[in-house]
């Protein structure tokens, strides 16, 4: 288990694929209140071309649970935190949700920040409306009702042995109702659009166009903002559209990460 501390706060994380063949690390950052099985199908994927790093937002899993509020600059602290942990000089950020809100604030703020590429992501914290996809990990019914929100009605009802399977990951891993109530605050506020042109990196925005909890016109206007933005909208899909539509995300941040192998940033 590693760990890194920032502000006294302990952060876990788990690092696999280093080798001198491996590229520049990818760093995935979770959706508030969701624990890192969340990136289990995208982690599978591009761990060996890849150096891929999971993490737990504070309040979530096996990372340190310290009182809320939380602001969304403490949360891209302890993304840095992260990445110096592992050397990361050149990562490459997948952020979902309020973790493709950290992970767009670190684009600005940080030079460890290589490519951008968010699932489920707004320029602004009031397009977000995360609550109907949150539960207590102790309520299994509740997890297994609230992804509802999150997932379309065609996935969930052919995929019935992967959402109970959800629902152990979930009731294993994810924050409680305090962790994720003191994630969200981060998002009060939240306006990206006035600063958007700073982020200089190629970014790519994932969108579920069936996303009921950020909005795709969101998703769009974020693409639109950013120098080097390109908006990927997926047909039906709902929120949580790295596991929806595994196959076809994986096969896009793959993509996008192989054509700048070359060093285009």
């Amino acid at each position: 288990m590693s760990t890194v501390s920032n502000d006294g706060v302990s952060l876990y994380y788990h690092r696999e694929g280093e080798s001198e063949d491996a590229g520049d690390p990818v760093v995935f950052v979770p959706e508030a209140g969701l624990g890192g099985w969340s990136w289990g199908w995208q982690h599978a994927a591009l761990t060996g071309p890849s150096e891929t790093v999971v993490w737990d937002l504070r309040g979530t899993g096996r990372s340190d649970a310290p009182p809320g509020p939380y602001e969304l600059a403490t949360l891209v602290a302890d993304l840095e935190a992260v990445l110096a942990a592992v050397d990361a000089r050149n990562a490459h950020l997948v952020g979902a949700g309020l973790g493709g809100a950290v992970a767009l604030a670190a684009a600005r703020d940080s030079t460890r920040v290589a490519t951008l590429s968010v699932l489920g992501t707004a320029a602004r914290g009031e397009a977000f409306a995360l609550e109907p996809l949150l539960a207590s990990p102790d309520d299994r019914e509740a997890l297994r009702d609230s992804l509802e929100a999150g997932l379309s009605a065609d996935f969930r009802e052919g995929q019935p042995d992967v959402l109970e399977g959800i629902v152990d990951w979930r009731a294993d891993g994810d924050a409680t109702r305090e962790g994720w109530e003191a994630q969200l605050v981060a998002l009060e506020g939240f306006d990206a659009r006035d600063w958007l042109v700073e982020v200089t990196q190629p970014a790519r925005v994932i969108h579920g166009t069936a996303d009921e909890l950020v909005s795709p016109e969101a998703g769009r206007e974020l693409a639109a903002g950013l120098p080097r933005g390109e908006f990927v909208p997926l047909e039906d899909a709902g929120h949580l559209v790295g596991i929806e539509r595994s196959r076809t995300v994986n096969d896009r941040l793959l993509g996008f990460l192989e054509d700048r192998s070359d060093g285009d940033r």
